[in-house]
C-alpha cells in the first residue's frame, strides 16, 4: 500500500508542479512549484520505502500552513482548499498499514520517523479549529431606534396593496405582532399550490418571483405564466382564477410575473357607493346623467396584470373578469407603435405604477440578441379608459404627447424592466432604467438615449417630461441596469427632513438622492475607470457612492475551490483573463467582471424602515467572464443554439458569451462568502452590521449545510416589530432576522427555491401572517415548485 500511495503522490506532484509552473509563468503564486516537488519527493521516497518520506511531507504540510496564513489569514473557508487535501493525505500517511513498511527502518523508532508529521498534523488541526470559531468577514453593530413617527397612510395596517406594499417601494409593514422575542415560534399554517409549473417551450429563465397583494380579506397573485389567482387570506381557499392564455412556445428570454398592481377606485366612486345621488352631486356629476351601468359599478376597483405577450389587462378584484371599459375589452396592446415587432421580444415582467388617475408601465426586451430591438418607451394610460395619456421615449425624450397611429418609437433604447416608484405629492414617477442593448457593445448607440442608460429618471406624472436624471454607469458595457425599485423615504438630515430616494445598484453602490432634484444626499464621486482594451470606447470615469457594499478588487490569492486542484485551475484562469478591477471592458481574450451582471443587488432591492431610517440589504458576490466573439456576418449564430439567440448581437461586430466565473467542479472561483445580510444607516451612510447568510446544502455536490454565505435573488421586508424577513437565498430557506443586530431568529426549509420577496399581512382576527412564495428559479437551478406558504405564531 505504501508503494501505491507513493505513485499516487508522484502523479499529484506532477499535476501540481506542472500547473504551478504554468501559473508562475503567468505571473501568479510561486507556491505550487515547490509544493509539486514536495509531493514528488515524498512519493519517490514512499516507493523506495524510505522513512524520510514522512519528514518531507511534514515540511510540505508546515510550509503550506505558513503560506496559507500569510495569504489569507485565519479565514477558515479560504484555508480549506489550500490545506484540506494536504492534511487528509498527512492523516493517511500516519495510518499504520501505510507507514508500517517505513517505521523502524534502520532501527529508528516510530516517534522519530512519523512523529514530526504527527505533530504537524495536530498543529494544522488546531489551526483549523481556531479558524472555525471566528469569522473575519463578520461586522457586529446595532442599528439606531426610531428617529421619526410612523408615516400616515390611508391603507389598513394589515394590507399590502402594491409590490413594495405602497407605491413608495419601502417594503415596510406597520405590523408588530411578530417580534425578536417570539419570531422563533413561527409555524406553517397552510400551503396553496398554484399548479403552474415549468413545462415544454418555457425558457430557461422561468421563475416564480411574485409578491402577492392583500386587500381586505383577499390575497391576489400571479403565476409565471401570468395566471391570476385570488385566495381567502385566512384559509388559502381559492376564490377565482383568470388565465390570459400566454403562448408557452415563444422566443422570450424571461417567463415570470413579479406581481399585480391594485387600483382602489376613485374617492368619488366610494362616496357614490355609500351615499347614492347626493354623492353624485358632491363629485361634480350632473344629476340628470344616467346612473352607472352594472359594468361600471363592477370595475370601480381594479387589478392590473402585465403579460409576457405584451398586454396590460384590467381585472375586477371581486370575480377576476376583465374590465371591458379599459382599452380593448379589458386590455391595452403594449405592442402598439413598437418598432421591430417580433413575438417574445417585448414583454412586462414587473407590475406597473398605479396613481389616482393613471397606470404607468414599462417593459423588458431580450438582451443581446440584435441591434434592432423594440423600444424602451414608458407609457401612461388613463386608469379608467386605457387611453394613452403620454409616452416617454428615451430616444425622443422631449416629445411626450401620445404618438400618432402609424408612427413608431425609437428602437433599441434603454428599457425599464423593474418596478418604478411614485410620489404623487411631488407629481413624479421614478423609473429605474436598464442598459441600452446590446449590453456589452457600446458603439453607435443613440446619443439622445445614452444619458438615460443605467440611470434613475424622474418623470412628471402629468406630462411624462423629464424632471431629472441620475446616471449610475456611463456608457455601460457590463449589463449594469438599475435593477430594483427605488425606495422613497423621508430622512432627518442636518437641514431638517428631506424627501429622499434610495437606489441600490448591481455594482453595490447605494445612491441616496433628494427625490425633488436628483442631487446626492450622501457623497458621490467620479472615480477613474480602466482604459479601453482597443475594442470600443469606454468612459474615463464612473460614479461611486460613499454608501456602498461594493466588494474589494479580486486578487490571485482570492481564488477558491473545493480542493487544491480546482483552486489552482481558478488561479490560472484568473491570470489568463483581462482584469483591471471594476469596469474592466469586455474583450476577445475574456474579461473578468466583478461584480458580475448578476449584481450585488438585483430586482430584490432593499427594505427601508421609515421610522428608524435604516435599510436591510442582502448583497451577493459572484464574478462573471465576458468574452467578445468576432462576427463575420449579421445572421449566423456564433454563441447560441437555442431560442432566442441570446448573446448573438446580430448587427454588431461581436457576439458575447457571459458566464459565471466557476471552477472545474462548478463552484465559484472567488472565495466565500458569496452572500450576506447587512444593516445600513441611511442618515450617516454607514454599514452598521454585516453577516454571512445561507448555507451550501442545496448547491454543493455533497449536501452539507455549511454556513458559507450564499447569493440571494429575491428581496427582504421589514416590520414595525423589529423583524426582517427574506426567502431568496439559494439554500431554499426562509429566515427571520433581528433588524437591530442582523441575528437570525428563525428559519424554515422551503419545498422549492424562494426567489421572491415575501410579504406580511393580518388575517380577519388581526393575527399577523408571513407569506412566502416557493417556486424556484430556472437560471439559478433552484428546485422548481408552485407553493404559496403562510406562517403564523399559532399552531
Amino acid at each position: 500500500m505504501a508503494v501505491f500511495t507513493g505513485w499516487l503522490l508522484i502523479i499529484i506532484g506532477l499535476v501540481v508542479g506542472a500547473g504551478g509552473a504554468w501559473l508562475l509563468w503567468l505571473g501568479g503564486s510561486a507556491y505550487y512549484v515547490p509544493a509539486g516537488l514536495g509531493f514528488l519527493l515524498t512519493g519517490a521516497l514512499m516507493v523506495a520505502r524510505r522513512p524520510g518520506a514522512l519528514w518531507i511531507y511534514a515540511l510540505l504540510l508546515l510550509a503550506t500552513g505558513a503560506w496559507s496564513v500569510w495569504e489569507v489569514g485565519l479565514d477558515f473557508w479560504a484555508l480549506v482548499p489550500r490545506g484540506a487535501v494536504i492534511l487528509a493525505i498527512g492523516l493517511w500517511l500516519l495510518l499504520p498499514f501505510i507507514n508500517r513498511g517505513l517505521n523502524g527502518t534502520g532501527g529508528q523508532p516510530w516517534t522519530l520517523t512519523a512523529g514530526p508529521l504527527a505533530g504537524t498534523v495536530v498543529l494544522a488541526a488546531a489551526l483549523a479549529l481556531l479558524c472555525w470559531q471566528r469569522d473575519p468577514h463578520d461586522l457586529q453593530g446595532a442599528l439606531p431606534g426610531p428617529r421619526a413617527p410612523a408615516p400616515a397612510s390611508d391603507m389598513e395596517d394589515g394590507d399590502w396593496h402594491a409590490y413594495g406594499r405602497t407605491a413608495q417601494g419601502q417594503r415596510y409593514s406597520p405590523l408588530d405582532r411578530i417580534t425578536p422575542d417570539n419570531a422563533s415560534q413561527l409555524r406553517k399554517l397552510w400551503t396553496y399550490h398554484t399548479g403552474d409549473l415549468r413545462g415544454d417551450g418555457d425558457p430557461t429563465e422561468t421563475t416564480y418571483e411574485v409578491t402577492p397583494l392583500k386587500v381586505d380579506d383577499t390575497l391576489y397573485l400571479c403565476t409565471p405564466h401570468h395566471r391570476v389567482i385570488a385566495l381567502d387570506a385566512d384559509t388559502g381557499k381559492e376564490r377565482w382564477k383568470y388565465d390570459p392564455e400566454i403562448d408557452r412556445d415563444i422566443s422570450r428570454q424571461h417567463q415570470t410575473c413579479r406581481g399585480l398592481s391594485y387600483f382602489p377606485g376613485h374617492r368619488a366612486d366610494d362616496a357614490l357607493e355609500n351615499d347614492g345621488e347626493s354623492a353624485l352631486a358632491a363629485s361634480g356629476a350632473g344629476l340628470d346623467e344616467p346612473p352607472p351601468s352594472a359594468e361600471d359599478r363592477r370595475c370601480r376597483r381594479r387589478l392590473f396584470l402585465p403579460t409576457a405577450d405584451g398586454r396590460l389587462i384590467a381585472l375586477d378584484p371581486d370575480d377576476g373578469r376583465r374590465c371591458r371599459q379599459f382599452g380593448d375589452h379589458g386590455a391595452v396592446d403594449l405592442w402598439a407603435n413598437m418598432p421591430h415587432r417580433q413575438d417574445g421580444f417585448y414583454y412586462s415582467t414587473s407590475p406597473p405604477v398605479v396613481t389616482e388617475d393613471r397606470v404607468i408601465v414599462g417593459g423588458a426586451v431580450n438582451d443581446n440578441v440584435s441591434t434592432t430591438e423594440p423600444s424602451g418607451v414608458i407609457r401612461a394610460y388613463d386608469v379608467d379608459s386605457g387611453e394613452l395619456l403620454w409616452n416617454w421615449d428615451p430616444g425622443n425624450p422631449e416629445q411626450t404627447a401620445p404618438i400618432a397611429e402609424g408612427e413608431t418609437y425609437s428602437a433599441s433604447t434603454p428599457n425599464s424592466w423593474s418596478v418604478s416608484s411614485v410620489d404623487e405629492e411631488l407629481g413624479l414617477v421614478f423609473v429605474p432604467m436598464g442598459n441600452q442593448v446590446p449590453d456589452q457593445w457600446g458603439e453607435d448607440r443613440n446619443p439622445a438615449a445614452a444619458r438615460f442608460s443605467s440611470s434613475i429618471v424622474a418623470l412628471e406624472l402629468a406630462t411624462g417630461q423629464v424632471r431629472w436624471v441620475f446616471q449610475t454607469v456611463h456608457n455601460d458595457l457590463w449589463d449594469m441596469d438599475v435593477p430594483a425599485q427605488p425606495g422613497l423615504i423621508d430622512l432627518t438630515m442636518g437641514d431638517g427632513t428631506v424627501p429622499a430616494l434610495v437606489a441600490p445598484t448591481k455594482q453595490g453602490d447605494i445612491y441616496v438622492l433628494d427625490r425633488r432634484t436628483g442631487e446626492p444626499l450622501l457623497p458621490v464621486k467620479e472615480r477613474p475607470a480602466p482604459a479601453s482594451l482597443g475594442y470600443q470606447t469606454v468612459a474615463a470615469s464612473q460614479p461611486a457612492s460613499t454608501l456602498s457594499l461594493e466588494p474589494p478588487p479580486l486578487r490571485g490569492r482570492d481564488m477558491w475551490g473545493a480542493t487544491l486542484f480546482d483552486q489552482l485551475a481558478c488561479r490560472i484562469q484568473y491570470h489568463r483573463l483581462h482584469y483591471q478591477g471594476r469596469y474592466t471592458p469586455p474583450s476577445e481574450r475574456g474579461s473578468l467582471i466583478y461584480p458580475g451582471n448578476f449584481g450585488v443587488f438585483n430586482w430584490g432591492g432593499l427594505a427601508l424602515d421609515p421610522r428608524r431610517q435604516v435599510a436591510f440589504a442582502s448583497p451577493s458576490y459572484l464574478a462573471f467572464v465576458s468574452t467578445l466573439v468576432p462576427r463575420d456576418d449579421a445572421t449566423t449564430n456564433y454563441v447560441s443554439d437555442g431560442k432566442p439567440g441570446l448573446g448573438e448581437n446580430h448587427g454588431a461586430p461581436y457576439a458575447v458569451t457571459l458566464k459565471p466565473f466557476l471552477s472545474p467542479l462548478g463552484l465559484p472561483c472567488q472565495q466565500p462568502p458569496w452572500g450576506y445580510v447587512a444593516g445600513l444607516d441611511l442618515v450617516s451612510g454607514e454599514v452598521v452590521w454585516q453577516h454571512r447568510n445561507g448555507n451550501v446544502r442545496d448547491l454543493a455536490p455533497v449536501p452539507l449545510p455549511f454556513e458559507m454565505g450564499v447569493p440571494d435573488l429575491g428581496g427582504p421586508i421589514i416590520t414595525a416589530g423589529g423583524v426582517a424577513f427574506m426567502s431568496g437565498s439559494l439554500d431554499n430557506t426562509v429566515r427571520a432576522y433581528d433588524l437591530t443586530s442582523g441575528e437570525t431568529l428563525w428559519q424554515d426549509r422551503l419545498p422549492a427555491g424562494g426567489q421572491a420577496t415575501p410579504m406580511t399581512y393580518s388575517d380577519s382576527q388581526g393575527r399577523q401572517r408571513l407569506l412566502v412564495v416557493a417556486g424556484g428559479h430556472g437560471s439559478l437551478g433552484t428546485r422548481a415548485g408552485d407553493a404559496i406558504i403562510v406562517y403564523g405564531l399559532e399552531q
